[in-house]
């Protein structure tokens, strides 16, 4: 079946560059990407997503009031932009 899609500008460049990584014509990366898409049921599962983390050593300052002064530097902040009139 011919048919005529109007593509967005992301979706394009995502297209081309499947059809250049695959090494396969347009018309097969489009079919293969819309039969994964369209298909019911259960897909295969994403990759399990680990973040990148740093030993950042000992805290240098007392954190167990870090909310409490995270709280009053906002009033602060807030009491002087009400000051300045924005």
């Amino acid at each position: 079946m011919r048919t005529t899609i109007t593509l967005d500008p992301d979706v394009e460049r995502l297209l081309k560059q499947a059809v250049h990584d695959q090494d396969a014509s347009f018309k097969q990366v489009i079919n293969e990407a819309l039969r994964l898409g369209l298909q019911k049921g259960p897909r295969e599962p994403l990759p399990r997503y680990e973040p990148l983390t740093f030993d950042l050593g000992r805290p240098l300052v007392d954190l167990a009031k870090a909310g409490a002064l995270a709280g009053e530097l906002e009033d602060l902040a807030l009491i002087e932009k009400l000051r300045a009139g924005r």
